[in-house]
């Protein structure tokens, strides 16, 4: 039996769990089912929107082998410290995959690392969005706004100046604080529920975004898309973006979102799809 370790978590968000759908939802179409694990019953009822059909929560990277059994396989996506378990799990599970912490890692006891941009022979390529992105959407002319799905820190709120001078509509992340929102209201043209998330995404002409999944998929959809650089642990670094298409900033600076919001997109989109469809059909032939 396959499954699948998605860190998440009011404190670091679905990121990894919407790669993980994407992975899964592909597993699926190729005749292969995989177990989500994930931290919360929040992540848990996230993924079911995006098509998991069976989760189960754990507490820590470290209690994997609570669910999963010797013989089994696990595909493990999470920045947490394992102390030590790795070890085990690489010797009772028939075949680990590990998403790269960062581009120094390496793998360590016999699994098979998963990279954004892979190094040697022996990494596979780990970029991944659900298909869905690739389709054509008709696009409603707005700027969505997406910081990612949790602001525990309150960035938001910190930098009024910045969102009071654009024209802008956010999408809320499901780990949001209660009654947040009031205050979000005045910083925004208008507010959406988390889960419009993928009716956004897709119909949105313009999403800026500091969540590099996100980035990703709006790219995907053909939005014009601004990355700002806002936290270290990214699922994708920004020059991968950057090659991708996806224009960059650092911070929250306002000119700098300004030139970009008036800068003309490029018309090679499908270019960055081919590219995109290549690499995600190589990482799941992988693990097929």
């Amino acid at each position: 039996m396959l499954f699948y370790y998605a860190y998440s978590g009011h404190k670091n968000g679905l990121e990894r769990v919407r790669r993980g759908a994407a992975v899964m939802n592909a597993l699926r179409n190729n005749g292969t089912e995989a177990t989500l694990l994930v931290n919360d019953f929040r992540a848990g009822l996230a993924a079911k929107e995006l098509g998991v059909k069976d989760y189960v929560t754990v507490d820590t990277v470290q209690d994997i082998d609570a669910i999963a059994q010797v013989g089994d396989s696990i595909i493990i996506d999470s920045l947490e410290d394992d102390h030590g378990r790795l070890v085990k799990f690489c010797s009772d599970f028939k075949q680990v995959w590990r998403f790269a912490h960062s581009m120094d890692d390496k793998s360590i006891h016999g699994e098979i690392l998963l990279r954004a941009e892979g190094q040697n022979e022996a990494d596979v390529d780990a970029l991944i969005v659900e298909d869905s992105y690739f389709d054509t959407h008709d696009k409603e002319e707005r700027v969505l706004f997406f910081l990612g799905d949790s602001d525990y820190d309150k960035v938001i709120l910190s930098n009024e100046i910045f969102f009071k001078s654009f024209k802008m509509e956010l999408l809320l992340g499901n780990y949001f604080f209660v009654k947040y929102e009031d205050d979000l209201a005045k910083l925004f043209n208008e507010l959406h529920e988390p889960e419009e998330y993928e009716r956004l995404i897709q119909g949105s002409t313009t999403v800026v975004t500091s969540s590099s999944q996100t980035a990703l998929e709006a790219k995907m959809a053909g939005a014009k898309v601004i990355y700002i650089e806002l936290i270290e642990d990214t699922l994708y670094p920004t020059a991968l973006l950057n090659d991708f298409g996806i224009a960059s900033v650092q911070g929250l600076s306002i000119e700098a979102v300004q030139a970009l919001l008036d800068k003309k997109e490029e018309e090679n989109s499908s270019e960055y799809k081919e590219k995109l469809s290549m690499i995600s059909k190589k990482l799941i032939n992988n693990i097929l």
